[in-house]
């Protein structure tokens, strides 16, 4: 089971890890992450931030790299939210939540989706700064993070 969102409004993250829980004997881990809009960025101040897509294209592409994460790891189910819009500091960016039997799959699917989500999911960020409006680049640390899973990577058996 997979959901995939992009909203403008805040989502509630232990309502989401319920919804993807419920009735579930089979899951033994749950792995979430939530990224927070902070207000400091190198070392500036920011005040907000505004987060543009392209609708349709943005759920397509997000909802392939899922399917990915399910072909890599024996998944229960998966959880990705993504907002769009201004966001303040301290405002929910982004909820990913993958369910399996085994902690390490979790946690692997997880960290997979939110390199991707961070370095080339089809999301647009401009920063407002003290200096004015700025649209943000990608790091490279954040690009290296995300090749290191290029190589395909065997599907670990769930009875493992």
């Amino acid at each position: 089971m997979s959901t995939v969102r992009i909203q403008r409004e805040d989502f509630d993250v232990a309502a989401e890890v319920a919804k993807l829980t419920k009735g579930r004997t089979d899951i033994g881990a749950v792995a979430t992450f939530t990224g927070i809009c902070r207000d400091a960025e190198a070392g500036q101040s920011v005040a907000a931030m505004t987060l543009e897509h392209y609708p349709g294209m943005a759920e397509a592409e997000i909802a392939r790299h899922v399917e990915e994460a399910e072909r890599r790891w024996p998944l229960q189910g998966v959880t990705v939210i993504h907002r769009h819009g201004r966001l303040t500091p301290g405002e929910n960016i982004v909820l990913v939540v993958t369910a399996s039997s085994h902690r390490q799959d979790a946690f692997a699917a997880a960290e997979f989706l939110m390199d991707y989500l961070k370095t080339r999911a089809p999301f647009w960020k401009k920063e407002e700064r003290a200096d004015g409006a700025r649209w943000v680049e990608a790091r490279e640390a954040d690009d290296a993070a995300a090749d290191r899973w290029a190589q395909p990577r065997p599907r670990r058996d769930a009875a493992e």
